[in-house]
């Protein structure tokens, strides 16, 4: 690649070379590094528009953002005035002063502006605890709508404290999705980031409901025509069919309480009226009205934006709710953050100003996605981030942990550098852009901190070494997952005996991305993704599965978690009974891990051999669709869950 491009590149961030899954450098098309630094409106077509570039990002501008760690010293170039978020000034003549407190400031010198970010120190160590990681909308009651609530989140976190002195629930995205059928399904696709998904909520919780006479509650019960008194409404989840039935009540109960029109801070108040306005002119912002396209200038009917801000206002009260059932859990709950938003969404709309449009977020190929994920998802512009103090990241950071005791960050390596696609290529013809991390970190620290909340970071993957380092240094957790614990620098890569993973980390047999227990030992991955056409070499992978399984099986032998005669490394495992046993090991060789936090997984527990979502595909998989087999009430009374939770706990299989 040419010097000059090369150099263009890395003064905005752009890489034009990586490394791989097996750390095999990897050369970028000078071609996508030009279409990439356009995205950032950097013109690098012809070698005089590089040269003139590089030019000018070699003139150094002040910078927008500056990050001090608690008790550093920063020298100054001219009177400046420092102001604090409460509006108190102070004048400084040469440097920021040492003792600042954890905090944002805004630093003026006659014209220009600069945040100053102060670090907090690292959190407190967070208590090694074990819980649950739960995809609620699989999660159905008896009472529940046809998709998990957050009166059935309430209803486990209390069972499972109460029953089982389980210390956290990590649940999946609760974000907003656009309340426009069709909805989106992924929880990692949504809206909006800062608030909260309607689907959601408990109809019957909702106080109108509770206190409402018996006809204004027996039409609302009409209204759910889908249950079959168990809670169940068919083997996959009709997201349509419950939020037409929960609109249709949330209607009812607005009115029913003289259709308030509550207080609105201008962030709900936006996201509110981008909610009315979808309503009318449909759910892509981007076809909209010109006037209507940007929040500035954009209005809706006043009573629709008042109905969506009291519907907000009721998820805020039921997520305090489930919170409150936690009390006395050693974390409590623990909410995830998705990657990005649907570019269609509340948030791109609302924040496009910090948002590259056209371009969307992934992954380059690796061993198990092998022809690289595309999220159709638009990150964050780090020059703009900077340049505005990185307030709308800042935003979205205490928005999710006002409502939060943990948050667990997907794709923590984003924070770092993210992987652009331009538009119309696909995921192989990307490359990574890079952020400040120091100043991401720095602000996801600060926020955490004052939420008292504590943090994990989803750092699996291709991932650099100073992103785990950077966490630990916060006292932030890692993740640790049975299918990658493996020693990278022995010969042939072994899974790692117990006590080597690492203390600094969630430890889990799986996740929502990857096969559950059973479906790993009866191959169901790789059926999957062979009958979609997304393997390219469907024997190899069969082999590589059938190493893979009898390695666990002697791994769990060899700590005496299993008896032998149970699974057979050569043939496939069909016996229910073998796989039950095996799991259970499973789950006592993550209680021998020194991991600070160890979570189990309700489909794990019960043995649900398909995986909630799989990489790669859309409509071709029933991704975020699969209810639980088992209802909550069933859930409470199964004997699997003991089996399971007294693994865990002790680091032993305890007889069948």
């Amino acid at each position: 690649m040419d010097g000059e491009l090369a150099a263009l590149a890395a003064a905005h961030g752009v890489a034009t070379w990586y490394r791989d899954a097996l750390r095999q450098r990897v050369d970028v098309d000078a071609e996508v590094v030009r279409r990439v630094l356009g995205l950032l409106g950097v013109s690098a077509e012809t070698p005089a528009q590089v040269r003139a570039a590089l030019a000018a990002a070699r003139r150094s501008a002040p910078p927008g953002t500056v990050v001090l760690r608690a008790g550093q010293r920063r020298v100054i170039h001219e009177p400046a005035v420092l102001t604090d978020e409460h509006g108190t000034e102070r004048a400084l003549t040469r440097s920021l002063p040492a003792d600042l407190a954890p905090g944002w400031y805004s630093l003026t010198s006659g014209d220009r502006q600069t945040t100053v970010l102060v670090a907090p120190p690292p959190l407190p160590e967070p208590p090694r605890a074990w819980g649950w990681m739960l995809q609620l909308y699989a999660l159905r009651s008896a009472r529940s709508w046809g998709i998990g609530d957050l009166g059935d989140l309430r209803e486990f976190t209390a069972w499972t404290a109460g029953a089982h002195g389980s210390g956290a629930v990590l649940v999946n995205p609760l974000h907003a999705v656009t309340p426009i059928c069709p909805i989106q399904p992924s929880p990692y696709s949504p809206s909006s980031r800062r608030f909260v998904n309607p689907l959601y909520l408990c109809i019957t919780d909702i106080g109108s409901y509770r206190h409402g006479d018996p006809a204004l509650r027996s039409a609302v019960d009409a209204l759910w025509a889908g249950s079959d008194g168990t809670g169940s409404a068919g083997e996959r989840i009709d997201y349509d069919a419950v939020w037409q039935a929960k609109q249709a009540a949330l209607e009812l109960l607005w009115r029913a309480e003289g259709m308030p029109s509550p207080e609105m801070p201008s962030g709900l108040r936006e996201f509110a009226t981008f909610c009315a306005l979808a309503e009318h002119h449909g759910p892509r912002w981007s076809c909209w009205p010109a006037e209507l396209r940007h929040p500035a200038t954009a209005s809706a009917d006043p009573q629709r934006v008042a109905f969506h801000a009291w519907v907000q206002q009721r998820c805020d009260e039921q997520l305090a709710a489930s919170r409150d059932a936690a009390r006395g859990m050693a974390i409590g709950v623990v909410h995830d953050l998705a990657v990005g938003v649907d570019p269609e969404g509340a948030d791109a709309w609302a924040l496009q100003d910090a948002l590259a449009t056209g371009v969307t977020v992934g992954a380059p190929p690796d061993t198990f996605n092998q022809q690289g994920q595309n999220w159709g998802l638009p990150p964050w512009r780090p020059d703009r981030l900077a340049a505005t103090g990185y307030v709308a990241y800042r935003d979205m950071l205490r928005a999710v942990l006002a409502r939060a005791d943990g948050l667990r960050i997907d794709h923590v390596a984003g924070l770092w550098r993210l992987w652009w696609i331009p538009p119309g290529a696909s995921p192989d013809q990307g490359t990574y852009v890079h952020y400040d991390a120091r100043a991401m970190v720095a602000a996801l620290a600060l926020e955490a901190h004052r939420a008292g909340a504590m943090v994990i970071g989803e750092d699996l993957g291709t991932v650099e070494p100073e992103v785990t380092e950077a966490l630990a240094a916060q006292r932030m957790l890692g993740c640790a997952v049975l299918w990658f614990a493996r020693d990278e620098q022995a010969p042939g890569s072994p899974l790692l005996a117990p006590e080597r993973w690492p203390q600094r980390a969630a430890a889990s047999i799986s996740t929502h991305d990857l096969p559950t227990a059973a479906g790993f030992l009866r191959g169901e991955h790789v059926r999957a993704r062979a009958e979609l056409g997304l393997l390219d070499d469907e024997t190899a992978e069969w082999r590589q599965l059938r190493a893979e399984r009898a390695e666990l099986i002697s791994v769990l032998r060899a700590e005496g978690l299993l008896r032998r005669g149970t699974g057979n490394e050569i043939a496939d495992i069909e016996n229910a009974e073998d796989i039950e046993n095996i799991t259970v090991a499973m789950h006592a060789l993550l209680g021998r891990t020194p991991c600070g936090v160890l979570l189990a997984s309700p489909y794990d527990v019960v043995g649900e051999l398909r995986q909630p979502n799989l990489p790669g595909t859309v409509d071709e998989y029933p991704n975020w669709r699969l209810p639980l087999p088992l209802t909550l009430e069933q859930l409470r009374r199964d004997p699997r869950v003991s089996r399971v939770i007294s693994a865990l706990r002790t680091g032993s299989a305890p007889p069948a």
